[in-house]
C-alpha cells in the first residue's frame, strides 16, 4: 500500500505535513509517497530516504489554499494536488490525503477519477467526535453547496455504507438535519429530501435539529454541502474556544498550585477539548469518486496528517471505494 501525500498543501507545509507522515509511515507500517517539490522534501526527509517507506515525487507547482479551484487546476496540471490524485488514477498509489485547497482537490478528483457509476455527486463525510460514546458521520460536509433531493438521498447511501464498514455498524440510524422535528418542517430541499428517504430501505429516523447531534440521536447526520460545513466550522471554532479554556485553565492551575488540569477535570472539560481539538483526528473522505481521497483540516499539524493516513490506510484496507462502486443507486 502506497499512500500519496500532498505536502504542498496547508497552513503548516511542507514541515509538518512531512513530520506527520514520516510518523505514519513508522507507525501504521504504509509507504508513503510525499509529493511536491524535491530540492526542499530531501532537505526535510533526507535522512529518511535511505529507509523503506518514504520515497518523493516532484510536483513543481503548488495550488494554494485562496486560488480559484478550477482555474488553478487548468494552470498547474503539474501540482501537488493533480499529481498525487493522477497517481491513484494511474495505480501508483491508493489513497491520497491533501490539506491543501479543498475546492481543488474535490475539482481534481471529479475531473481526474470520475464518479462511482450511478453516483450524482460526491459527497465530503467527516466523522464528529463530539459525543464520548462514538464519531458521528456528517454528509455532506461542504463538497455541494446547492443540492438536489435525489442527492441527499445518495448522501445517506454512502453514508450508510462507511458507516457499516468504517464504524462497524450495521445498520446505522440516519436524520436529516433541519429547523424542526416534524416532516412539514425545513425548506423545500429539506422536506422533499424527507419524502424521498421515507420511501428507502435505509435506517431513516426522520428530522434532527442541531441540538440533536452531540446527542447522538442518530449515527449519520445528512444535509446539503452549505448547511454542513457551517456545522463543521461552527464546531472547529468550539473547539478553539475550549483549547484557549484548557490553556488559560493550565495558567490558573500553575498560578494556584493545582495538580496539571485540575480546574479543567473539575468541570468535565478535559475530554470534552480533546475531542474537539480538530488536532486529534484525520480529516474527511471524500465519498462516491472511483478512487480513496481524504482531505485533512487546512491547519492540520504533524499530529492530524498522521491519523489522516491512518484514516486513509483505513478505508483503503475496508475498500470503500470498490464497496461504493457495486453499490446500486437508483
Amino acid at each position: 500500500m502506497i499512500i500519496a501525500i500532498d505536502a504542498a498543501g496547508g497552513e503548516y507545509a511542507p514541515h509538518e505535513i512531512v513530520k506527520g507522515a514520516i510518523k505514519a509511515a513508522q507507525e501504521y507500517k504504509v509507504d508513503i509517497a510525499l509529493v511536491g517539490k524535491k530540492s526542499i522534501l530531501h532537505v526535510l526527509a533526507g535522512r529518511y530516504l535511505n529507509k523503506p517507506g518514504i520515497t518523493i515525487v516532484e510536483a513543481s507547482q503548488t495550488i494554494e489554499l485562496g486560488e480559484s479551484p478550477l482555474k488553478a487546476i487548468r494552470n498547474k496540471p503539474d501540482s501537488s494536488i493533480v499529481v498525487g490524485i493522477n497517481m491513484v488514477k494511474n495505480g501508483a498509489a491508493s489513497a491520497f490525503v491533501s490539506a491543501g485547497n479543498s475546492g481543488a482537490v474535490v475539482g481534481t478528483a471529479l475531473l481526474n477519477l470520475g464518479k462511482a457509476k450511478g453516483i450524482q455527486r460526491p459527497a465530503l463525510g467527516s466523522l464528529l467526535h463530539i459525543n464520548a460514546a462514538a464519531p458521528i458521520l456528517l454528509i455532506d460536509a461542504g463538497a455541494n453547496a446547492d443540492c438536489r433531493p435525489s442527492f441527499l438521498v445518495q448522501f445517506a447511501q454512502l453514508g450508510t455504507i462507511y458507516a457499516r464498514e468504517i464504524l462497524g455498524i450495521s445498520s446505522p440510524r440516519i436524520g436529516l438535519l433541519s429547523n424542526g422535528e416534524e416532516e412539514t418542517k425545513g425548506n423545500r430541499l429539506t422536506q422533499e429530501s424527507h419524502k424521498l428517504l421515507k420511501k428507502t430501505s435505509l435506517n431513516f429516523v426522520g428530522n434532527i435539529e442541531g441540538q440533536d447531534i452531540p446527542e447522538r440521536t442518530v449515527d449519520i447526520v445528512v444535509t446539503d454541502g452549505f448547511t454542513g460545513n457551517i456545522v463543521i466550522k461552527t464546531l472547529e471554532g468550539l473547539g478553539d474556544i475550549l483549547i484557549n479554556v484548557r490553556q488559560v485553565g493550565q495558567l490558573i492551575s500553575r498560578a494556584y498550585h493545582l495538580h496539571g488540569r485540575a480546574l479543567l477535570y473539575d468541570v468535565g472539560l478535559g475530554s470534552l477539548v480533546k475531542r474537539m481539538d480538530y488536532r486529534e483526528y484525520g480529516g474527511s473522505c471524500l465519498l462516491g469518486v472511483n478512487g480513496n481521497i481524504i482531505m485533512a483540516h487546512g491547519r492540520s499539524q504533524a499530529r492530524a496528517i498522521k491519523n489522516a493516513i491512518g484514516l486513509a490506510k483505513q478505508i483503503v484496507e475496508r475498500g470503500i471505494s470498490q464497496i461504493i462502486k457495486e453499490e446500486s443507486y437508483e
